[in-house]
């Protein structure tokens, strides 16, 4: 099927509200349009040299980390959480109590980002997979009573109070299964000589459409972004995440996922999403590039210290992955006493690689912040 002649699916009346039910995407798929052509060579271009160039960073798997966590403050402010980088790099108990259950959604998506990266060394990127997902994603938050783990059964919404002033009304619960079944079977069907990229941008807009869970669709449907590109090998590492571009495009991605179905116009939604791709990738190379022109640095800073440095090289390598702590965690970390913890800090903050930022005397709390900086 050419892309330009794609038909988004039809209304179904149901009882006092119309649900829209999507066409099933396990097709072969044509690219029909030149722009569309061109904006694919470009973010294939662009993501195969993110991918050789995360692979030449040593220790690469620290700076991820960041990464990942960048990716979860943004794609949970998509769905209105108010937590930033500054904030979720600290740990709760610094977190003001007001701001919690933003801070524990960010990082119930970092955690469901890890242990899925993880679980796609022994399972294939599956409905299995995102249920496994969706259940880490709402432990102990807002919609933990919304089936966690489970495919809605009954109607959801989105836009208005109610089934009779949504914006849009994805299928019928009894259409769910099927609907992801087929979407399950369009990712791994080898058959389709479709671009990958086009392949897991046409399965974004159709898990979006179908809306499977109760809450947290936006995220897992963007999570599933990230995993398509490790499982498929597009990526070794998974470096590229594109709710930074979603969530500065908001209205954008929420339009053009939107004229998919009224329009029938997947074409543009899938130049939308390549251009994301192919501006996150240079701009992910270009974190990368600056991380590792400061990690230079750092270490030339570090040299000044003398005796010092085999201890201040591996607290320098805890700080990629842990850029705020207090004198407990550097004590614990390093199996050092408090005194020479402090002593180090006291160092690293004269060099200016840690800035306090309590103003405390008592219990207080460090930062990496030209690391910190690079993610904001």
């Amino acid at each position: 099927m050419n892309v330009s002649n794609f038909k988004s699916g039809k209304l179904v009346q149901r009882y006092q509200y119309k649900s829209f039910e999507p066409s099933k995407v396990n097709n072969d798929w044509l690219l029909d349009d030149v722009q569309l052509q061109l904006l694919l060579s470009q973010a294939d271009i662009k993501i195969g040299e993110l991918n050789a160039f995360s692979q030449l960073i040593p220790d690469v798997d620290f700076f991820i980390k960041m990464h990942i966590l960048k990716e979860g403050t943004k794609s949970s402010r998509i769905e209105g959480t108010q937590t930033n980088i500054d904030d979720a790099v600290q740990k709760e108990e610094y977190i003001e109590p007001e701001k919690r259950d933003d801070w524990q959604e960010v990082h119930n998506y970092v955690n469901a980002m890890n242990q899925s990266i993880k679980a796609l060394d022994k399972l294939p990127l599956s409905n299995r997979l995102l249920k496994q997902a969706h259940k880490i994603l709402l432990q102990g938050v807002r919609g933990e009573r919304k089936t966690p783990g489970n495919f809605r059964k009954s109607q959801n919404w989105i836009g208005g109070a109610s089934l009779r002033d949504a914006v849009f009304i994805p299928p019928h619960q009894e259409s769910v299964e099927d609907l992801m079944a087929d979407l399950e079977k369009f990712l791994h069907n080898e058959n389709l000589s479709i671009p990958q990229l086009i392949k897991i941008g046409i399965a974004h807009y159709q898990f979006e459409t179908i809306h499977p869970f109760l809450d947290g669709n936006g995220r897992i449907g963007r999570l599933l972004i990230t995993l398509y590109l490790v499982s498929s090998e597009l990526l070794h590492k998974p470096t590229l995440y594109l709710s930074d571009f979603f969530e500065k495009n908001k209205s954008l991605y929420y339009d053009n996922l939107t004229r998919a179905r009224t329009h029938d116009d997947l074409t543009q939604w899938l130049k939308f999403f390549l251009e994301g791709v192919r501006s996150t990738s240079e701009n992910s190379i270009q974190t990368f590039k600056n991380i590792i022109k400061l990690r230079s640095e750092v270490e030339g800073k570090i040299l000044k210290l003398g005796k010092k440095q085999a201890l201040a090289m591996e607290f320098l390598q805890h700080l990629y992955g842990n850029p705020t702590f207090d004198s407990a965690d550097v004590v614990k970390v390093l199996k050092i006493n408090l005194s020479t913890a402090l002593r180090l800090v006291d160092d690293f903050i004269k060099l200016k690689i840690l800035v306090e930022i309590t103003g405390q005397k008592r219990n207080r709390i460090f930062a990496f912040e030209p690391y910190i900086k690079l993610f904001r």
